[in-house]
């Protein structure tokens, strides 16, 4: 692996291209190395993942109205949507944002926590959408998802935009423009160009993610790899785009992050290096934020140590600055400790993602977050007995630079009314590669299954499996094999939307 120092210059000092950390990243998805056995598998992996969270959410609002509005854009030879016949093709721009916005909306696939964090399987729907229109075959696309990863672990762990109250979005656009020119074997130049551009319109702010948090949380990676795709299809076409976007003295390090005397340090493969990124992230078993993983397994730990839940004085959790900023108190939304919060708010409070475990010992995609669910008065009541505090402990070895002592967890401290304090720590979640259950194929599969069995016949789900695990072989054109389809009839049930893409009819008034 190689460091790379990234630094603002001006303009009148400004860098040769191949200096600048976007031809870098661009290098590095161009470089075409084999991958690795296990690497591959991994990858084989996460299209599993993706494809059981996203037709569990499939009724979901914000899944059906991204869904419709890839539907107004149908296009011969285009790209799968999810839940919908293998033979229902939309362009592949908006074919990413359907699939994109089901795979994120329960919150419930892979992730990766570093100086910052993001959901790298975000990435897959964009590539595989741009390779199914353009007939590209299963060894193509593992290597441009393995590209895709690779930029955006290496972005994740070099560059923080968290602080700055930056979403996540630039490193894994920056991984899909990547991914794609990996599958196409674009030239570096036509990627960099395609980097500059979709790092331009993907820097926004973490309101997204913050106070009463709305359905774009699902949305916002889907409508990065729209952008991505047309970033690509732009500098295919030999246009060029913003740069540097990095260190250009009015780019994004400059006036969004650390500022123009500052240095990041990115450190990516060397030419010929085996991409290998991937094999540091690793799939949720809860379906909720990424932090919370590790504190819904010691939940379901604690509660068989406590007699009555009503004991229950005071719960203290200890943990790291991200965990406390983003999902615990420290935020300081109240919308973190009201009932009658969205779905998507209560996804990430982490009081009431520890009360509920605490009470039920299991956590479920849909049941754990109904309107019934929060609002049960003795939830509430354990709910807002808790809170979460920074530990510069927990803090350094969310930090720490080996991945083998990294550490998301925490110390929680039960306090009880007769006194005595329960107190345990965890490291990582049970699913965590270095947990006490890491997630193998079974248990790919197993999640697959259990989440696909309301909405995709058994049949259906058994054909996709099989493409899915021969995904590294398939032959071009065979993409579309990855879509799973739902059973007849369940779109039916999902919310009808309608917008500007929907023509009206002869009859049907315009308003």
């Amino acid at each position: 692996m190689q460091e790379h120092l990234v630094c603002v210059h001006r303009s009148a000092d400004l860098q040769e291209r191949t200096a600048l950390l976007a031809w870098k990243l661009a290098a590095v998805a161009a470089d075409d190395v084999p991958l690795d056995t296990d690497v591959q598998e991994m990858i084989v992996n996460r299209l599993i993942d993706n494809a059981g969270v996203a037709v569990a959410g499939l009724l979901h609002r914000p899944v059906a109205a991204a869904r419709a509005q890839a539907l107004a854009h149908l296009r011969a030879g285009g790209a799968t949507i999810f839940g919908l016949p293998r033979t229902t093709l939309a362009d592949c721009e908006w074919a990413a944002l359907a699939n994109g916005t089901a795979v994120r909306e329960l919150d419930f696939h892979d992730i990766f926590l570093a100086a910052d964090m993001n959901h790298p399987g975000d990435m897959i729907p964009p590539i595989v959408a741009v390779g199914q229109q353009c007939s590209a075959g299963g060894g193509d696309l593992v290597r441009g998802i393995a590209a895709a990863y690779e930029i955006a672990v290496a972005l994740t762990k070099g560059i923080a935009l968290h602080p700055h109250r930056i979403d996540h979005l630039p490193h894994i656009a920056a991984g899909m423009v990547c991914g794609i020119g990996a599958m196409l074997r674009l030239p570096v130049e036509t990627i960099y160009q395609a980097v500059n551009h979709v790092v331009h319109v993907t820097t926004t702010t973490r309101q997204s993610r913050k106070g009463e948090i709305s359905t774009w949380k699902a949305y916002a990676p889907g409508h990065a790899g729209k952008l991505a795709v047309e970033a690509v299809d732009r500098a295919m076409r030999g246009e060029t785009s913003p740069a540097p976007i990095y260190e250009g003295d009015d780019g994004i390090i400059a006036w969004m992050l650390d500022g123009p005397d500052s240095t990041y340090r990115v450190v990516l493969p060397e030419p010929g290096e085996p991409k290998r990124a991937i094999l540091e992230t690793y799939t949720k078993a809860h379906s909720a934020e990424a932090q919370a993983q590790p504190w819904i397994d010691l939940a379901f730990r604690l509660r068989t140590r406590l007699d009555h839940l009503s004991d229950i004085s005071d719960i203290v959790i200890r943990t790291s600055h991200h965990t406390h900023r983003i999902i615990g108190s420290g935020a300081q939304d109240p919308q973190k400790y009201d009932p009658d919060a969205t779905r998507e708010t209560l996804d990430h409070s982490l009081m009431y993602i520890f009360a509920v475990a605490l009470e039920d010992g299991r956590w479920h995609h849909e049941a754990s977050y109904r309107p019934e669910r929060a609002a049960r008065p003795e939830t509430v009541a354990l709910w807002r007995k808790i809170r979460t505090e920074e530990d510069a402990e927990w803090d350094r070895r969310y930090h720490e630079v080996d991945p083998d002592k990294r550490a998301f967890g925490g110390r929680v401290d039960i306090f009880l009314r007769e006194g005595r304090v329960l107190s345990e720590e965890i490291e990582v979640a049970d699913a965590h590669p270095r947990g006490a259950k890491p997630f193998g194929r079974l248990d790919y599969v197993r999640k697959f299954r259990q989440l696909a069995d309301e909405h995709v016949a058994g049949t259906e789900q058994d054909r996709f499996l099989s493409a899915a695990q021969a995904a590294p072989s398939l032959d071009p054109g065979r993409l579309r094999d990855l879509n799973v389809v739902a059973a007849a009839g369940t779109l039916d049930a999902a919310v009808k939307t309608r917008g500007i893409f929907e023509r009206p009819s002869n009859d049907e008034p315009a308003s």
